[in-house]
């Protein structure tokens, strides 16, 4: 299983990327949002799983924890597939999610383009009860988030370090850190620093 891709983006599109990743290119489906806030050349870490059908692999990516998760409990919602999901995560956040189970409310769902009114209503049955409680900061910052690794990056490249050191210690810590600091520059800047250690001026030798 592959539940993490960290790489240099090679290519976007409205709804997938493409990151090298140790000389190979990975094409990840991710939400239009995260397209969107991304460009060639970044750095980039996303949370994946990987689908495996007969016919295909498929990789799926999301710029937090929280939407990954989500994304797997809405496969298991009979009659939800990979595209399916994806979709209601390309058109409510996580919080609103939770908040239309929450208030068992069907609508959201409807609303959705693949999604009809028999799926919404399973989607707000067979979740109920499995989502964590709405985190407005999980949901607010979502769609910049890809940014900020790669800012972070070139911030301890200015410092010192070599880019290859500095984007591998970037994923690692946004990998355990919460989703406000992984949707703040200065924050997870600060996190990494605590890894890397006192900031360096003298050219890094890699």
């Amino acid at each position: 299983m592959i539940s993490s891709v960290a790489g240099t983006v090679a290519h976007v599109e409205d709804e997938s990327v493409v990151v090298v990743v140790g000389g190979v290119g990975l094409s990840v489906a991710v939400v239009p949002q995260l397209a969107r806030s991304l460009t060639v050349g970044e750095e980039v870490h996303l949370h994946t799983t990987l689908i495996v059908r007969e016919d295909a692999l498929s990789l799926y990516g999301f710029a937090s924890r929280d939407e990954l998760v989500v994304f797997g409990q809405l496969l298991g919602v009979t009659g939800v597939g990979p595209k399916s999901a994806l979709g209601v995560l390309s058109s409510l956040t996580v919080s609103q999610i939770a908040e239309a189970v929450d208030a068992d409310d069907d609508g959201p769902f409807r609303r959705v383009s693949g999604i009809g009114p028999k799926t919404a209503k399973l989607i707000v049955v067979q979740l109920a009860g499995k989502l964590a409680a709405p985190r407005a900061v999980a949901t607010t910052s979502a769609p910049a988030r890809g940014a900020v690794p790669a800012q972070v990056t070139q911030a301890l490249v200015g410092l010192g370090w070599s880019e290859r050191l500095a984007a591998e210690a970037v994923a690692s810590v946004a990998d355990t850190a919460s989703d406000a600091d992984r949707a703040s520059v200065q924050a997870l800047l600060r996190l990494t620093l605590a890894v890397l250690g006192p900031a360096r001026k003298e050219p890094a030798n890699g």
